[in-house]
């Protein structure tokens, strides 16, 4: 779960954020615009648009924001019993799903957008748009995944494909015949999705792996930790862009280390090695 904003043109309604969330298998993507996003909005929008609309969901996976992790938000989880996770600060890749939504997401929003003010009033045509393209990821449309058919898009009312015109043409007995037999294809068509979406992910590694040249850290090496711009100690190019030194306390899986000051304080949070 991730939000977009502040988004600069400023909606007829007031509504400056919007509010994203992904599920991993499906691609399946929930979204609404609010004029701020509190920690009641973000609890409120984890009600109304997953657990009542869907199902309770095993595992919450955001960033580090505030707004994403309080009380409110804490207290829904364990209410529905609801793993809350974080992804590793500074390692985007950990949350690169949400973050793609977002981005396709926002071109789809800007192509309808007809004036600057009028964004929030295109959100319910740009969910249908994602949902009913087909993606990469999955090789399907994420409405097929979900609800095992596809769409009648609106286009489709007018000029009617081939699909609709030969449904139509169905008695109400072959029309459940055929349903039933979609739905005994559903689980084979999920685990197809499964196989090809590990395929594309280890085809994806490969590429972007090829140019890495990998570094193992190991317990008790002395690094240093990069500052990046968002943090409050780059002040200006003129400043250290390195702090530091730490020792490394323990390896994680994925390139995470947690690391300790030299005078044995813990550093609160795991480290991308990326940037040591």
């Amino acid at each position: 779960m991730d939000v977009i904003g502040t988004i600069e043109s400023l909606a007829s309604n007031g509504h400056r954020f919007i509010p994203v969330a992904i599920e991993n298998f499906t691609k399946w993507v929930e979204a609404a615009s609010y004029k701020s996003v509190n920690k009641k909005v973000v609890s409120d929008f984890l009600k109304d648009h997953i657990i009542c609309r869907f199902r309770v969901p095993k595992t919450l996976i955001t960033d580090n924001a505030r707004n994403l992790n309080n009380d409110m938000v804490d207290g829904l989880c364990e209410q529905f019993k609801i793993k809350h996770r974080n992804t590793a600060i500074y390692r985007l890749q950990m949350n690169g799903v949400v973050e793609a939504a977002n981005k396709n997401l926002k071109k789809i929003i800007l192509k309808m957008t007809e004036r600057d003010r009028d964004w929030h009033e295109k959100m319910s045509y740009a969910l249908m748009t994602y949902w009913t393209a087909i993606r990469t990821f999955i090789r399907a449309t994420p409405y097929s995944i979900v609800y095992d058919m596809e769409a009648v898009l609106p286009a489709e009312v007018e000029i009617s494909p081939l699909r609709i015109l030969m449904e139509t043409q169905l008695n109400k007995a072959e029309w459940t015949k055929q349903q039933h037999g979609q739905l005994s294809l559903i689980d084979e068509k999920r685990l197809n999705t499964v196989c090809h979406e590990q395929y594309y992910q280890r085809r994806m590694t490969r590429a972007y792996n090829r140019k890495v040249k990998p570094h193992l850290f190991q317990e008790r090496d002395k690094v240093l930790k990069r500052i990046l711009p968002i943090q409050d100690k780059a002040k200006g190019k003129y400043v250290p862009n390195w702090q530091g030194s730490f020792i490394v306390k323990k390896v994680l899986l994925g390139g995470a280390l947690i690391l300790i000051e030299m005078d044995r304080q813990i550093f609160p949070q795991s480290i991308n090695s990326d940037i040591c």
